[in-house]
């Protein structure tokens, strides 16, 4: 299998335990940083022009599109699939997944479990907002935010008040989240490939902070998932029609809630805290998808051009 890895950075741990992972199955693989290609559309011969040469044949694809490069890594994944290369991650999932007001919309609709959010258009009706999740303490979050960067829990009302006030004379986009309290600042990370949760970790924040996350100073270690919260972490990846996915749970009193399902999640946290081999479960699926049939090429270089994903759908095909 000819593979690339869509990535900025060879050397970061998750592209190279990919790279690796495919190496040991007998795979030409390959890096390629996706906001150094061109894109070249043409009728019937879509394609990629990077360093200076059009990109030949491409079995698969393994997207690792940062947050910050959305946009355009998202347009190289989708001329990717006008090429009919097989991707582990759609680009129209990852666009669903980014968006933290849709996605959650998104789960919402599918009756997956999460914590009371509110989202609101710069109202002048803070006090509101706040009682629309329960009132304080609060979360307050950044709709751009990642790796728990403009996360802010606002203790008091009028603490919550003036965060939400300053966001919004900043003209940021922010929802209102409902503090769960007996979570502790604590996490689960469940990570899916191919439908299967092929391992999970507890994230505990430092003392101190109420923000799990590993780039904050957390610390992962191995746990078991309950039935109901693999079933969330499933349903949530199904709805935002993910192959790859790390969906972030709170243990509540109401059963496990979900917090957030990240598209491109990293395989250093989860391959440390559970001794797994990450990185193979998802070239293992990368294969599958290459097995799996699909219509004809129609030129001797490039595969024929697919139709473009519905832009406008907010529900997976």
């Amino acid at each position: 299998m000819k593979l690339a890895i869509l990535s900025r950075e060879p050397k970061l741990y998750s592209t190279s335990r990919l790279v690796e992972a495919a190496r040991l199955r007998g795979h030409d693989v390959v890096v390629i940083d996706h906001l150094k290609c061109n894109l070249v559309l043409e009728k019937g011969s879509p394609g990629i022009v990077y360093q200076d040469a059009r990109l030949g044949p491409v079995d698969a694809i393994i997207p690792r599109i940062g947050a910050s490069a959305t946009f355009y890594g998202t347009a190289v994944v989708r001329q990717f699939e006008m090429m009919k290369v097989k991707t582990a991650v759609e680009s129209q999932a990852i666009i669903r997944s980014r968006d933290k007001l849709r996605s959650m919309q998104i789960l919402s609709r599918a009756g997956v479990g999460m914590p009371k959010t509110a989202f609101t258009n710069y109202s002048n009706e803070v006090t509101e907002l706040i009682d629309l999740v329960g009132g304080a303490p609060v979360i307050i979050k950044l709709l751009e935010g990642t790796q728990g960067l403009g996360v802010v829990l606002a203790e008091s009302a009028k603490a919550a008040q003036s965060v939400i006030e300053a966001f919004h004379n900043l003209k940021a986009r922010i929802i209102v989240q409902e503090f769960i309290a007996e979570s502790k600042g604590a996490d689960l990370r469940a990570f899916v490939v191919n439908g299967e949760v092929v391992g999970a970790m507890k994230r505990q924040g430092k003392e101190g902070e109420f923000r799990s996350n590993l780039h904050r100073g957390g610390s992962g270690t191995l746990v078991k998932l309950s039935r109901a919260e693999k079933a969330a972490a499933l349903l949530a990846t199904k709805a935002l029609g993910l192959g790859i996915a790390g969906v972030d749970m709170l243990q509540s009193k109401r059963g496990p809630l979900v917090l957030e399902v990240n598209s491109s999640p990293g395989l250093e946290g989860i391959e440390k805290a559970t001794g797994l081999d990450i990185a193979g479960k998802i070239i293992e699926y990368t294969e599958q998808l290459t097995k799996r049939k699909s219509k004809p090429a129609g030129a001797a270089t490039v595969p024929a051009a697919a139709p473009m994903p519905d832009s406008q759908s907010d529900v997976p095909s």
